[in-house]
């Protein structure tokens, strides 16, 4: 979570909330060392639908056609 001072966050307030809004990540401003508040983006009150959440999250890694046991296995289970 980024950190900024409560100077800074003074003199670029317009800039600082565009970015929060933008890269919808919360920020600390502090002061002397401790921190002061949070800010963090606004949530729609609308529920986005879970349907989805996982999309571009999963990774296939070798192959998914082929057993994962060899032929024997196989023949073992066979009557």
């Amino acid at each position: 979570m980024e950190e900024i001072r409560l100077t800074t966050f003074q003199e670029n307030i317009n800039n600082i909330i565009a970015a929060i809004t933008h890269s919808r990540k919360p920020v600390l401003i502090s002061d002397k060392g401790k921190y002061l508040v949070k800010i963090v983006p606004f949530a729609s009150s609308e529920t986005e639908s879970w349907l989805g959440c996982m999309h571009d999250t999963g990774k296939i890694t070798g192959d998914i056609v082929s057993p994962v046991e060899d032929s024997h296995a196989w023949e073992v289970l066979s009557p």
